[in-house]
C-alpha cells in the first residue's frame, strides 16, 4: 500500500481557500517564515551572535499548566489509579499506565476498563511509554535501562545503556535511544549491542522519534527539535519548537507533532528535511498529545481547561472536530488504534479516563 503523503497548503485558487482567504494565508506564509528564519546547524558557531534556539539565559524544560477543580463531569468513564499518572500507552486493547512512585507498569484491559489491572515490575521508575511494533516500551532513567513489554503475557525484557534514557524509537532494525543528561542520541543494533552515540551541541536530549525517512531528537531545555544523521553520527539542522516544546509524537504522513506548552500551540514538522509545515494555536495549557491514524486526529490535553480537542489533520490546516471534558490535570494521553479510544491519565489522582468519540 503506498504510504499517504503529508498534507500541504491549499493552493490559493483552490475553493477551500476562497472559503479561508486572509488568516488561512498569513498562518501558512508566517510558518514558512518562521521556518526559513529559524534554520541552522547543530554543530554552527554560536560565540558571536548568540545561540539563535535558546530561547532565555538559563533554560527550563516547559511542565504543564496547572488544572482548576474540574467543572464539568469527565466524558466517558473513569479508572481509579493508585497515584499520580505519569504516561500511558495503548497496544492490541491494552493500556499500559505508569504511576509516580511505582517500578512497575499497570496493564488494563480496555475491553473491560474496571478489572483489576495486571502489574509488571520494572527496575526503576517509568519516565515515559510508547508504543512501538505492538510493544510497550518504558524508559526508566533512574535505571539506566528500557523495558520492552509484552502485553499478551506482561512480561518485560530489561535492556541496559551507559546513560539516563528519556525517549526511545524504532529505525528499521536499530533501536534509537534519547539519553537526557548525556545530551545525546545511542544507536543500538538489532541485538541491542551499542553501534554508535549521536551527541553534538544539545542541551537535551529528552526525546527521538523517526518519521517520514528522517529521525530527530527533542530538546526540551532547548525548546526545539533537531534532525538526525545516522549515517556518520551527528546532528544535522535545528528547528526551534515554540516557547515550551512539552510532548511529541508522530503521523502517518510521516510528520512530528509537537506541543509548545508556554505559547499553547501544536506544531507539525516534516523530517526531511527538517521543516515546520504547521502550526495551529491551542489555548488552555496544551501539553499531551497523541495520534489516531484511523480517524487522522491529532488529540491535544489542555490542562488550564481539563479538557482535551481533537484536530484534523489531513489538511493545509488542522480542523477541531472533537472537544471534550476531563479529569483534573489531564498531562497524558493516547490512543488505542484498534478501536479510536481516547484515554487520559490524570497527574492529580483522579485516575485514568477513557473516552470513545
Amino acid at each position: 500500500m503506498t504510504a499517504p503523503s503529508a498534507p500541504s497548503a491549499v493552493p490559493p485558487s483552490s475553493p477551500r481557500a476562497s472559503r479561508r482567504p486572509g488568516p488561512a494565508r498569513t498562518r501558512r506564509l508566517a510558518a514558512l517564515a518562521i521556518t526559513s528564519a529559524l534554520v541552522l546547524t547543530g554543530c554552527s558557531d554560536t560565540g558571536a551572535g548568540g545561540d539563535q534556539l535558546q530561547v532565555v539565559e538559563d533554560p527550563e524544560r516547559a511542565s504543564a499548566a496547572p488544572s482548576p477543580a474540574t467543572a464539568e463531569e469527565p466524558a466517558g468513564r473513569v479508572v481509579p489509579a493508585d497515584s499520580d499518572v505519569t504516561d500511558l500507552a495503548a497496544a492490541d486493547g491494552t493500556l499500559a499506565a505508569a504511576l509516580a512512585g511505582e517500578d512497575a507498569v499497570q496493564l488494563h484491559d480496555l475491553d473491560e476498563p474496571e478489572a483489576d489491572p495486571r502489574t509488571v515490575p520494572l527496575p526503576g521508575e517509568a519516565d515515559s511509554l510508547r508504543t512501538i511494533d505492538g510493544t510497550i516500551v518504558a524508559t526508566m532513567p533512574d535505571a539506566g535501562a528500557f523495558a520492552r513489554i509484552d502485553v499478551a503475557t506482561g512480561k518485560a525484557e530489561v535492556v541496559d545503556v551507559d546513560g539516563a534514557p528519556t525517549g526511545v524509537a524504532a529505525d528499521g532494525e536499530r533501536t534509537l535511544v534519547a539519553l537526557r543528561d548525556a545530551k545525546a542520541v545511542q544507536v543500538l543494533d538489532a541485538h541491542d549491542s551499542p553501534v554508535g552515540t549521536v551527541r553534538d551541541d544539545l542541551y537535551s536530549a529528552d526525546d527521538v522519534l523517526v518519521a517520514g525517512g528522517g529521525a530527530v531528537v527533542l530538546d526540551r531545555l532547548r525548546t526545539a527539535v533537531f534532525s538526525l544523521d545516522l549515517a556518520d553520527d551527528t546532528i544535522g539542522e535545528g528547528l526551534r519548537a515554540g516557547q515550551g516544546a512539552a510532548d511529541a509524537t508522530t503521523d502517518e504522513y510521516g510528520r512530528v507533532l509537537v506541543t509548545d506548552a508556554r505559547n499553547g500551540a501544536l506544531l507539525a514538522f516534516d523530517t526531511d528535511p527538517l521543516l515546520l509545515r504547521q502550526r495551529q494555536p491551542v489555548p488552555g495549557g496544551a501539553y499531551g498529545v497523541a495520534y489516531d491514524a484511523k480517524r487522522h486526529v491529532a488529540w491535544v490535553t489542555l490542562t488550564e481547561r481539563n479538557e482535551v480537542v481533537g484536530y484534523d489533520v489531513r489538511g493545509g490546516q488542522p480542523e477541531e472536530k472533537f472537544r471534550l471534558p476531563t479529569v483534573r490535570q489531564p498531562d497524558s494521553v493516547t490512543v488505542d488504534e484498534r478501536t479510536s479510544q481516547v484515554i487520559i491519565g490524570s497527574a492529580a489522582e483522579e485516575g485514568i479516563q477513557v473516552i470513545t468519540p
